[in-house]
């Protein structure tokens, strides 16, 4: 018997191979994973649960490739605001240095219910902060994900260069290259799943260029070269970064990444706001994938990501709400129309007769996000033998009155809108809109422990 069923949906956008889009369709799941896809009337006769997608539209989940968790504990922090993408680190970085455990699983917890209400199914994270005496700060994200239920990525992040090395950080945020490394190893043998369906798994991610030394970056490609682990750092972000790559290495920040051993398909990048037109198709020859965070880049004034671009030359995009600190709102729905929005605006008068759509951004979201992480096929689709991973749209009420033509485009044209459903492994997060657990004892912890972070 079926597990669940989501039927009679206004239309069912499957982002399979063909991109096929079901008008009054359905989407079955079984045992974690999607058994079958179809229109009205070849529906499952019994399912143990049945939810009426009537006046929705059905998506893959939604899927988030960049995050910086904690930093919703210093979100909208005014001593933060305005300045450069430099400047804004450096005043957060005391404050991040007192991190613990606690932290770590009570900024997690909120942070992927956040995304969860948003529609998104699976997040990665970049936590780069291990303050000395701090814990296991990424077991902890993880406890936290297992316990909301998010299919979930996380990136054991690095930062070894402080202020008294030529690097931004502070002493007390940062550690050697061997304790980086061996911490790295240990979290891979103990957490990552590289099985079909996996709900955890583990990437390294050195932290930056101006963070991480030249030596870490190289050691790190090797070990999950031999661990069989993706790489994931921030790169070509801000103008600042250009010029401190050229002043520091002698070479632009893409041709460092190339120098490091990181030009490959098993990397992707945060951000990749500045590259060049050669850099573009360098990045589309190797395959890197790009986690493109309009909200973050637009809030720091790094600029406009050439997306388009990237995605004709090969690149694989996909969307990240970055860290709460920067973008402020960790909400998928959200990037997806600022994705699409910033699309448009930066292609100007030039592309007149074809615009950046709905259906693209929505592409990033899903199919996008899913080769960034190498589960391509597996996430980002409704096809049989993918993931259950789904969301469930709305669109109804005052916000989409008029809106009949297209309900993709309606999707992220009209709203804003929260998902009705979003549903992980067969499992609902979010109901009727309401997230399924109990958030108020975690929002209680989470301002006692944001407060005493900012009463530095």
């Amino acid at each position: 018997m079926t597990d669940l069923l989501i039927r009679n949906a206004r239309l069912v956008a499957t982002m399979d191979h063909q991109r096929s889009e079901i008008a009054g369709g359905w989407v079955a799941v079984s045992g974690g994973f999607i058994s079958g896809v179809g229109s009205a009337g070849s529906e499952p006769a019994e399912a143990v649960r049945i939810i009426d997608a009537g006046d929705c539209l059905v998506t893959p989940g939604l899927i988030n490739t960049h995050h910086h968790l904690y930093q919703n504990l210093t979100r909208a922090y005014r001593p933060a605001l305005g300045g450069s993408l430099f400047d804004w680190l450096q005043t957060l970085y005391p404050l991040w240095a007192r991190l613990d455990e606690e932290a770590a699983y009570v900024s997690a917890w909120v942070g992927l219910a956040e995304l969860a209400l948003s529609g998104c199914t699976t997040s990665t994270d970049h936590l780069y902060v291990h303050p000395e005496g701090a814990g296991d700060l990424i077991a902890a994200e993880i406890a936290a994900a297992t316990a909301l239920g998010m299919r979930f990525h996380p990136t054991r992040g690095s930062m070894s260069l402080s202020v008294k090395d030529g690097g931004l950080p502070p002493d007390e945020v940062v550690q050697n290259d061997e304790m980086i490394l061996t911490e790295s190893e240990r979290l891979v043998a103990a957490h990552h799943d590289p099985s079909p369906g996996a709900m955890v798994r583990i990437a390294l991610a050195p932290c930056s260029p101006f963070s991480v030394s030249t030596e870490l970056m190289q050691a790190t490609a090797e070990l999950a070269e031999r661990l069989d682990v993706r790489l994931h750092t921030h790169l070509a972000e801000d103008p600042n970064e250009n010029d401190y790559c050229t002043e520091m290495f002698g070479m632009r920040p893409v041709d460092y990444f190339e120098h490091c051993g990181w030009a490959s398909d098993r990397s992707w990048i945060a951000h990749c706001v500045q590259p060049n037109n050669g850099e573009i198709a360098r990045l589309g020859r190797w395959g890197t994938g790009v986690a493109h965070c309009p909200s973050s880049n637009m809030i720091l004034g790094a600029g406009l990501a050439p997306v388009r671009e990237l995605s004709e030359a090969g690149v694989p995009v996909g969307l990240g709400v970055d860290g709460s600190a920067s973008a402020d709102s960790a909400s998928m729905w959200t990037e997806a129309r600022n994705a699409m929005l910033v699309a448009r605006l930066r292609d100007g008068q030039a592309r007149r007769d074809s615009l950046f759509t709905a259906r693209q951004a929505l592409e990033l979201s899903t199919r996008g996000g899913a080769a960034c992480l190498g589960r391509a096929g597996e996430l980002g689709e409704l096809s049989v033998g993918a993931c259950g991973d789904i969301a469930v749209w709305h669109l109804d009420g005052i916000a989409f009155a008029g809106a009949w033509s297209d309900p993709v485009e309606a999707w992220l044209r009209c709203g804003p809108v929260n998902a009705h459903h979003t549903v992980v492994s067969g499992r609902c997060l979010v109901q009727d809109g309401h997230l399924v657990a109990d958030a108020e004892p975690m929002l209680r912890d989470h301002r006692r422990i944001a407060t005493g972070l900012q009463s530095l």
